[in-house]
């Protein structure tokens, strides 16, 4: 009996204005991994695979900014231009938007505390379209795609992290290397796109 292939789905993690150059919370040199991902995005789309992309969609007033007792400067705020997706990257009009970050009491840095227009979280979402293996890429290297990576882990997905298409914060210089250490050390595979073009994406 043939072996049975694994259902893949790739997941862009925060491309969103502010957490670009000139945004709120600007990620250095963090457009770079736009060209990246509409690579991916496209391999995807074209393979009729699931394309999930997560935002940030935080209230005006939550315990996740300074203000109001947080880390964090306002930031990708719903509705605003600074939340949006940065216009150079290219969604498929079949991308699954999920927005996290709207309870205030709550981070909201992993995709598993994302839900879609439906109010389905991200694992029911993963479970209905019985995917098993997640590419993942976007911004922060250090925070939404580390926790994002590490949640898809823990709950037995195999993990794919697209290095050449994700930048970190990097509140300290070692931040985002550490990241990607602690992702590895938890079973995350580490590919850039030749890797990837040589794998085959079809389902």
């Amino acid at each position: 009996m043939a072996a049975l292939k694994l259902k893949k789905a790739l997941l862009v993690v925060d491309v969103q204005n502010d957490f670009c150059p000139k945004g709120a919370l600007a990620v250095a040199k963090g457009d770079e991994v736009i060209p990246v991902l509409n690579k991916y995005i496209k391999e995807f789309s074209k393979n009729k695979l699931p394309v999930f992309v997560s935002r940030d969609w935080h209230p005006k007033i939550t315990g996740h900014f300074k203000k109001f007792g947080g880390r964090w400067p306002q930031h990708c705020v719903r509705e605003t231009k600074g939340a949006a997706f940065h216009p150079k990257l290219k969604l498929p009009n079949e991308a699954i938007i999920l927005s996290k970050g709207m309870d205030p009491a709550r981070d909201g840095y992993s995709a598993f505390q994302a839900q879609d227009a439906n109010c389905t979280d991200f694992l029911n979402l993963l479970k209905i379209f019985g995917v098993s293996e997640i590419y993942i890429g976007g911004l922060a290297t250090d925070y939404c795609v580390k926790f994002s990576a590490l949640d898809l882990l823990r709950h037995g997905f195999k993990v794919y992290l697209l290095t050449d298409a994700v930048k970190g914060v990097n509140i300290s210089s070692r931040d985002s290397e550490d990241a990607i250490k602690e992702m590895a050390a938890c079973g995350a595979k580490l590919i850039t796109f030749v890797d990837f073009a040589k794998r085959s994406v079809k389902p």
